[in-house]
């Protein structure tokens, strides 16, 4: 089972590069917007995670590695009304992998991520 952060992260990456249809497109793009505006609502007072936030869509890889400790922080990662849009925006922006729970995220510049079930993590950054 994939943590809060990467469904909300996967959401993200999935909403800004799919809808291959005019239909396809708005329905993805107005649920893709309500998520970003869910989280901007609970990064509220963290300017840094809303810049990260508006950032993403032009800076692939980079912003997944800073986003998601501040994502976690404010408690979006267990906010039921969050991950409920994020689940409705993979869904709808892939059903095929959402439904076989893989999807593959770059985190080849990512500090203190982690990506799988029940892991435990102790960094030390030099």
């Amino acid at each position: 089972m994939e943590t809060g952060v990467e469904v909300i992260i996967a959401a993200l990456v999935a909403g800004a590069t799919a809808g291959s249809t005019d239909v396809a497109k708005t329905v993805i793009t107005d649920t893709y917007t309500g998520l970003k505006n869910l989280l901007r609502g609970r990064l509220a007072g963290r300017p840094e995670a809303q810049e990260v936030l508006d950032a993403h869509e032009t800076e692939p890889g980079r912003w997944q590695a800073t986003i998601g400790d501040d994502l976690a922080d404010s408690g979006a990662d267990t906010d039921e009304e969050v991950l409920a849009m994020a689940h409705r925006l993979l869904n709808l922006a892939d059903p095929h992998q959402i439904r076989a729970g893989s999807y593959h995220i770059d985190a080849s510049q990512a500090q203190g991520l982690q990506f799988g079930n029940h892991n435990n993590q102790t960094n030390h950054f030099h």
